[in-house]
């Protein structure tokens, strides 16, 4: 039963297709008409509590599915881990064929469990999130179209069908970080991350040319094949190769949030919790590190893309973990949190590490995820209030939200025994070892770490220790979470302290008999083997890492909670760097002046030049010259019937003319 389940992959992407259809019929034909009479919720509970059940349900089939599919997929040979299954043809113009097929190896595998595990705890925590939004039915199309999206992204085998589930995730992300569009930040936050996107996304368009040009098709067992044995022959040059990895890798750069292009993440904080916690957090914006580690073939064939690849990561982990120091909404400083560990993976990846990229994409959705939504909780408790500055002894009075997010934090700061310890650990050693600058992005990373674990407890003591420094009126509202948010948290935290041992180091895997089955799962047959390094020299830095992280949590308690005026006086002896911090460093104000408002007013002069002036100008000068021509033929409808009797003898005579004209002739 289980080894046939391949056949049934298509069911994988297809449940959430139909929670699309389902919730979609609602939201047009129950939801739609009661908004527009103005109904309220109460009067609506019926199809509430269909959309309730069948969203989390559509996303919970797809990861049953998965998991058979895994399950088989991992019953057989190391060597044939490959499944492709035929959909139906879908382009097919002379030479290029692009099929509608999914792929199914080890790296989707993760994916899709990802996807679709994280992705159903989110599903089932909106339910109560939630509750009382009126456009309920039209939230959970959109939650479930991403779903699907995502899905397609990484199941397709050929890059031009990834790129539908690649603008699929972006569309679906910009409406629901735009989901309330009648607050104007939410929908400027929504065109921000959709313009943003698009200038990733026409790199990623230019890559798919050049490698269509290249390599005469876009399917990835055909790309990756020929890849080889054209660089071998010297068809493919390291120029060659190098121009279509840094597209691809502009592509990635968007999506995931990176120096240049990482400023609409942040932003989209404006969309509900829930949608920060999936696709801002969990799954979309890893889709460029998914795309660099499926396109390792031929990445690797480019030095100076991986060189640029890694740097690029680490300027932004730490640029982004700095900016995270001083914000003071609890959503913004996740936010920013994402980017820096998004600047992580993307450094595995540049250090030829890509397992370990995808194993950090794999924690960092369960802590990161976790953390998002104990932030919704604390959110929902406090009656909307997000500035961390008014919150405080909260850790007695939502306990569950507590204890997860603590985990959480901890996971992320790279505590032993906990999942982001084993996949963070594994980038800072593989940096270490990099031929290039190793130590230095080491260092950089390190750093990064300890920077993580101050701003993750600075969180921690500002939101739950201390006294409370809530409005009075929120204090007496404050509560619990339902038990469908605090469900999800509990899954999430247990997946936060044990979802990284599948990945334990080969360090310490050997001394207790453990083996890294993430690792054996990802690599290619026969690829993985002893490494030759020194085993002192690992658990020496490991042992420095966990001391930087350590540091930075005791930094963390000694400002805000033994000494909470210290901060205070800090800021104002350097009031300049605080304020840059505080501000991200204006990078956003320096996009608006150098790039937002020329382009502003360069589509104003275009618009006055071209569409003012010579569009309208055709348009209205064919106009004018109609009307002119209508006044003068107009004179010869004058009423007089003397004029009338003229013009037929007129033309009596010409027509008469005429035909003596052609009879002589």
């Amino acid at each position: 039963m289980v080894t046939g389940a391949l056949e049934y992959l298509w069911l994988v992407p297809a449940f959430p297709l139909l929670g699309v259809v389902l919730n979609g019929a609602l939201a047009l034909f129950a939801e739609r008409p009661l908004l527009l009479s103005g109904a309220g919720a109460g009067g609506v509970a019926p199809y509430r509590r269909a959309v309730a059940v069948l969203a989390p349900a559509a996303v919970g089939a797809s990861f049953a599915a998965a998991l058979l599919c895994v399950a088989s997929l991992a019953a057989r040979a190391p060597d044939d881990r490959l499944f492709v299954r035929f959909l139906f043809p879908w382009i097919e113009a002379g030479s290029f064929k692009a099929p509608a097929s999914l792929l199914l190896d080890p790296l989707s595998a993760v994916m899709i469990l990802v996807v679709t595990g994280v992705g159903f705890l989110i599903h089932v925590y909106s339910v109560g999130y939630m509750s009382h939004e009126r456009a309920f039915a039209r939230y959970f199309t959109y939650l479930n179209l991403f779903t699907f999206s995502m899905l397609v992204l990484v199941l397709a085998d050929n890059y031009l069908l990834m790129f539908v589930g690649w603008e699929g995730v972006g569309l679906c992300s910009y409406l629901l970080i735009g989901f309330w569009y009648d607050r104007r930040s939410a929908a400027d936050a929504g065109k921000k991350a959709f313009v943003v996107n698009r200038v990733g996304d026409f790199g990623f368009l230019l890559a798919m040319f050049l490698a269509f040009w290249t390599f005469g098709s876009l399917t990835y067992t055909e790309v990756f094949a020929r890849a080889g044995g054209m660089a071998a022959s010297g068809t493919l040059t390291a120029g060659l190769a190098t121009t279509i990895t840094l597209l691809m890798f502009l592509g990635a750069v968007g999506k995931s949030a990176q120096i240049p292009l990482y400023v609409w993440l942040p932003d989209a904080m404006e969309g509900p919790t829930p949608v920060s916690a999936l696709i801002h957090a969990a799954t979309m914006v890893t889709a460029g590190v998914y795309m660099v580690a499926r396109s390792g073939a031929l990445f690797l064939l480019a030095p100076a893309t991986m060189t640029t690849v890694a740097v690029v990561g680490a300027a932004t982990a730490i640029f982004a973990a700095t900016i995270g120091l001083c914000q003071t909404d609890i959503k913004r400083v996740l936010a920013y949190s994402t980017v820096s560990q998004l600047g992580y993976m993307f450094l595995a990846c540049g250090v030829g590490a890509f397992t370990a990229g995808i194993f950090h994409l794999a924690t960092h959705a369960f802590f990161k995820a976790l953390l998002f939504l104990a932030a919704g909780s604390v959110i929902h408790a406090l009656s909307g209030e997000q500035d961390l500055r008014k919150m405080g002894g909260l850790k007695g009075r939502v306990p569950v939200t507590f204890v997860t997010m603590a985990v959480a934090a901890l996971a992320i700061a790279g505590i032993p025994g906990l999942s982001g310890f084993f996949s963070k650990d594994e980038i800072l050693w593989k940096a270490f070892n990099a031929p290039a600058y190793g130590p230095v992005l080491w260092a950089v990373a390190a750093a990064t770490a300890g920077i993580t674990a101050f701003y993750m407890f600075r969180l921690v003591f500002l939101a739950f220790y201390g006294p409370s420094r809530m409005d009075p009126g929120v204090e007496k509202r404050v509560h619990e979470s339902p038990w469908t948010m605090t469900l999800p948290l509990s899954a999430l935290a247990v997946l936060s302290v044990a979802g990284g041992w599948v990945g334990i180091p080969a360090v310490l895997g050997d001394a207790v008999g453990v083996p890294n089955l993430l690792e054996r799962w990802l690599s290619p047959p026969g690829a993985v083997g002893a490494e030759h390094h020194s085993a002192a020299l690992e658990l020496g830095l490991m042992a420095l890492s966990i001391g930087i992280a350590l540091g930075g949590i005791w930094l963390a308690h000694r400002l805000y909670r033994a000494r909470p005026e210290t901060p205070g006086a800090i800021a104002a002896r350097w009031p300049a760097l605080y304020d840059a911090v505080r501000n991200k460093y204006y990078v956003d104000e320096l996009y608006d002046r150098a790039l937002v408002r020329p382009a502003v007013r360069a589509a104003e002069w275009l618009w006055q030049m071209f569409d003012a002036r010579l569009v309208d100008g055709i348009v209205n000068g064919a106009a004018v010259l109609v009307r002119a021509a209508g006044e003068r033929v107009r004179r010869l409808q004058g009423g007089i019937v003397g004029g009338y009797a003229f013009s037929l003898l007129l033309g009596a005579v010409l027509i008469v003319g005429y035909i003596i004209y052609r009879s002589a002739g």
